[in-house]
């Protein structure tokens, strides 16, 4: 039932409607219930999205990346709900998410999820950070560098990263109308330099930063400089290449948009059935990557070549629906009811 609805972006009451010989939704939704460990369910969930991964991911230094997975939230939270509603940035007409922190390997312009943790504002950022390396801890990879996104530009993410000697880079967050981050945008050209960030709470940490000039040139229908500023440690790049590098860190085809592909479609408030359904959406495309890599790709002198154009998500998740049609038959009438 989930992996049906899963496939379609569909709620488990239309699917219950759409398959024959399947519970109704109640009694699914009855036993979605028991799940009341959150903590139990996360582990499962994340031994589950270890347990088939590509070869060659335990091979060599890696790339790594941590972000945050923001669904928007509407209305007044319930007691249940409140420990896991994080605020942000606003966004589609909310300040209020229920948020996923999120570990991958890059490899071959794929996002490989490696754990997933259902944040609560109880949590601070190193943490969530601290845990989530804590769960790939027993991969035993190598960390070439480490992506962050924005939501970790702070003083105590930066020190703890600097003191535990992982290179890493994440964009600096542009503040003040003349002097704190702004005053970095300056002349035409890129350029490197230090940079002190203070916290009346957490006090300073120097750092290194990397500003980078572009030009739009037409780009949206703009003209002139635009600037992209990298909080940066120990990493092994120019400087001219960091910028393309962050941006690409996500690979091409973003499990970011495609996990939007199969997330089952809820109005269930709690918190524990929504981490399982986004999580599911992670394991399937997991599952697509992994085979992909083992059963679509060849070895090409020193690399591989994956020809994941051959069997695309979309067509795995067509794939599923069809032999959950077939085995549980898909209803083809309608009945009044009686009386």
């Amino acid at each position: 039932m989930l992996i049906r609805a899963a496939t379609q972006r569909d709620s488990i009451e239309n699917t219950a409607k759409v398959l024959k010989n399947v519970p109704t939704s109640n009694d699914i939704r009855y036993h979605l219930e028991k799940y009341t460990d959150i903590n139990s369910l996360e582990s499962d969930l994340n031994a589950a999205l270890q347990s088939r991964l590509p070869d060659g991911i335990r091979q060599g230094k890696q790339k790594i990346a941590i972000d945050f997975n923001l669904i928007p939230y509407y209305g007044e939270p319930s007691p249940s709900e409140a420990p896991y509603i994080y605020r942000s940035q606003a966004k589609s007409g909310t300040c209020s998410f229920y948020a996923y922190a999120t570990v991958y390997v890059i490899k071959k312009n794929k996002r490989v999820t490696l754990a997933i943790k259902a944040v609560q504002q109880q949590n601070t950022l190193v943490a969530i950070i601290t845990y989530l390396l804590a769960l790939i801890e027993p991969l035993k990879l190598k960390i070439e560098r480490l992506y962050l996104d924005r939501e970790f530009f702070c003083v105590p993410v930066i020190r703890w990263l600097q003191a535990l000697d992982i290179p890493f880079e994440m964009p600096v967050i542009i503040r003040g109308k003349h002097g704190g981050t702004r005053q970095l945008i300056r002349g035409r050209r890129s350029y490197k330099t230090t940079y002190t960030l203070n916290s009346d709470k957490y006090g300073s940490v120097t750092f290194q930063v990397w500003i980078v000039c572009t030009y739009k040139n037409g780009k949206r229908r703009a003209h002139g400089r635009e600037f992209f500023i990298y909080a940066v440690y120990k990493v092994q790049l120019s400087l001219h290449l960091i910028h393309d590098d962050y941006r690409l860190r996500f690979g091409i085809e973003s499990s970011y948009r495609m996990k939007s592909q199969c997330r089952i479609k809820t109005t269930i408030k709690n918190p524990t059935i929504r981490f399982l359904f986004v999580t599911l959406s992670f394991l399937i495309i997991n599952i697509w990557i992994y085979l992909i890599w083992n059963y679509l790709s060849r070895l090409k002198r020193s690399s591989r070549q994956v020809f994941s154009h051959l069997f695309t998500l979309k067509q795995m998740l067509e794939f599923l629906r069809q032999a959950i049609d077939r085995a549980y038959g898909v209803a083809c009438e309608v009945c009044l009811p009686s009386g």
